[in-house]
């Protein structure tokens, strides 16, 4: 049986971001469970102007350039958290990051973290870390092992997919590497 990280490491960020669509975290707090799916990616790579990896290995960007299927959390505008799930061979910086998720179970639990309901809960990356309690101490964590752990489900076909530019870059922001579930209400951006 192939394991997350061998998963990962094999394929291209592109690839790696589609495949997350549909795939769901199980985040434990306070021994209490909740679900979400994932309906909302974008790839970065070290080759890509966009990327936080694109200037090479930092301390910063270090879990980017480390094994695959783990996770990259990082700080952005003063107060806000985002994640990316590692991918590629080590020594490569990649990585998607999560852009929106739909709640499946725990939702109260996810609500008692951000204060918020409906499609405000989790649409967008920051609103998702804020409810699902992803902080900085997260950063690097290995997504086979809780209390964050990600489960693959059945690939989603390409007419489940839609296909656009990035969002909130101002560097590449004609790579069409951002992705999401069509006609999914969580989805950040249109």
């Amino acid at each position: 049986m192939t394991s997350l990280t061998q998963l990962f490491e094999s394929l291209s960020p592109p690839e790696a971001a589609r495949r997350l669509l549909g795939c769901e975290f199980v985040r434990t707090i306070d021994g209490r469970e909740a679900r979400v799916r994932i309906v909302e990616t974008e790839a970065y790579h070290q080759s890509d102007a966009a990327s936080h990896s694109y200037n090479g290995r930092t301390q910063r960007t270090d879990v980017m350039f480390g094994p695959a299927a783990h996770l990259y959390v990082y700080f952005t505008y003063g107060m806000h958290y985002c994640c990316n799930v590692v991918s590629g061979p080590v020594g490569t910086g990649a990585g998607t990051l999560i852009r929106a998720v739909e709640p499946v179970e725990g939702t109260e639990l996810l609500q008692r973290n951000r204060d918020r309901s409906g499609i405000d809960l989790t649409n967008g990356p920051a609103k998702l870390c804020q409810a699902m309690a992803i902080r900085r101490e997260m950063n690097g964590h290995d997504l086979e092992q809780a209390p964050l752990r990600l489960v693959l489900n059945p690939a989603l076909e390409n007419d489940q997919i839609v296909e656009s530019t990035r969002v909130g870059i101002s560097k590449a922001v004609d790579v069409p590497w951002r992705f999401y579930v069509k006609d999914n209400p969580y989805v950040s951006k249109s």
